[in-house]
């Protein structure tokens, strides 16, 4: 959800322009049509005017009809085309009213006004697309069509409607494709990320993404021309270092002392094996792909660290490892990573013997001795130390943890019952 913020964003805006102009839109039509069938419908007070004229003087029907054709309007006089229409036809709109007929009367009083309240009823009805007028009273009926008017017309308003709506759309798939370059340098800024660093971010626009990936271009270029010169310098201080250890170390053995012999070759084992750490260190963060990653049994990953721990078999216990268990890694940084951890469990534990299992579907390593005094995170630290006398992590935890983190794995620890368990989670 929070990687995609900013399209939803942008989805959620053109969801709530969209309704919020089709509301608009259909409030709009819905009073326009009403106002149109409000207009039109005056014309039935013409139409009730004739008709109260011809039922006041008993005018024969033609003269009706030829009133009524003044005005544009047809009488319909066949019963069953009456009957289908009214069934059928759509009310747009009805009214009730009350006509007050006053007439001077003659009796023996003397002169009077009669008058007499019709009730009406007149009805507006859209039939074939056509307006019809039905005016009732409690004596008959009438049905008038008028061939001047047309019902209204959805059209105008559907294509202003439709015309808005394309621009909309238009603007939202505008707005996705100038995104678009924002999601291949997202993708691009993970691949350098993950290792690749030959990814070219480098783009032919003028615009604000296009001005950032020619950045991201420049600042690749410079980070990889930094990361050659430190791979360089490394492997050749690495490589004198290596002369003079070598020499200190042949030297060594002519000491007429043994006690300054065994002091001498301890100190010089030591470097050896720091410069050999910094080695893999820099192999594993300079690894800038998988290639050399394949899948090996896990079983036989572990034999190889116990070879290169160069440990007594009773000191290492391997148990629930089933010989069909396969991972896919850098077999040598892997094995080393484990070695690391052989090393460390012998060294630190109470009884010199460390555990080798699969707990849960990871690999765990389980020795005696008392719970770790800081958080895992202190250890992983190059150099760590609790006790400068003993207790010297050097670079062994925070190369597992380096070697781990390009498997995609972390290093976990749990005390649990006097046994240290370390996790490759």
């Amino acid at each position: 959800m929070r990687q995609h913020a900013v399209l939803i964003t942008i989805l959620f805006t053109f969801t709530v322009t969209l309704v919020s102009v089709s509301v608009v839109f259909w409030e709009f039509f819905q009073q326009n049509k009403q106002r149109y069938i409000n207009n039109i419908f005056t014309k039935h007070t013409a139409i009730i005017q004739i008709y109260q004229e011809h039922q006041q003087k008993q005018n024969p029907q033609i003269m009706l009809e030829a009133n009524l054709a003044i005005y544009g309007f047809v009488l319909k006089k066949d019963k069953e085309i009456v009957e289908i229409i009214l069934k059928n036809a759509k009310i747009l709109k009805k009214k009730n009213f009350q006509s007050v007929d006053a007439s001077l009367m003659f009796s023996q009083q003397g002169f009077y006004t009669k008058k007499v309240i019709t009730d009406l009823t007149t009805s507006m009805l859209e039939f074939n697309k056509k307006i019809y007028f039905y005016i009732q009273n409690p004596s008959s009926s009438i049905l008038i069509l008028d061939e001047e008017l047309k019902p209204y017309k959805y059209w105008p308003v559907a294509y202003s409607y439709m015309i808005i709506i394309l621009i909309i759309t238009s603007s939202f798939v505008l707005i996705l494709q100038r995104l678009r370059p924002l999601i291949r340098l997202r993708k691009k800024i993970a691949l350098y990320g993950n290792g690749d660093m030959n990814i070219s971010f480098k783009t032919r626009g003028h615009d604000e993404i296009s001005l950032i990936s020619n950045e991201l271009e420049a600042a690749r270029e410079k980070i990889n021309i930094i990361l050659e010169s430190r791979t360089l310098f490394l492997r050749n201080i690495m490589h004198e270092l290596k002369t003079p250890i070598a020499k200190g170390t042949i030297a060594t053995q002519m000491l007429e002392s043994q006690k300054q012999r065994d002091r001498f070759s301890s100190i010089f084992g030591r470097l050896e094996s720091l410069v050999n750490e910094f080695a893999l260190i820099e192999e594993v963060t300079s690894l800038g792909d998988k290639t050399d990653f394949a899948e090996y049994r896990l079983i036989d990953i572990i034999d190889g660290a116990i070879d290169m721990a160069m440990v007594d078999e009773k000191n290492v216990t391997v148990n629930n490892v089933e010989a069909t268990h396969k991972i896919s890694a850098n077999y040598r940084l892997y094995t080393t990573a484990i070695k690391n951890m052989i090393d460390n469990g012998i060294k630190y534990s109470t009884d010199n013997h460390v555990k080798i299992l699969i707990k849960n579907g990871e690999l765990c390593f389980e020795s005696k001795g008392e719970c770790i005094a800081h958080p895992l995170q202190y250890y992983i630290e190059p150099f760590t130390k609790d006790n400068p006398a003993k207790n010297s992590f050097g670079l062994g935890l925070y190369l597992v943890d380096s070697i781990l983190k390009v498997h995609n794995q972390v290093l976990a620890h749990e005390y649990e019952n006097g046994i240290n368990r370390f996790i490759f989670a």
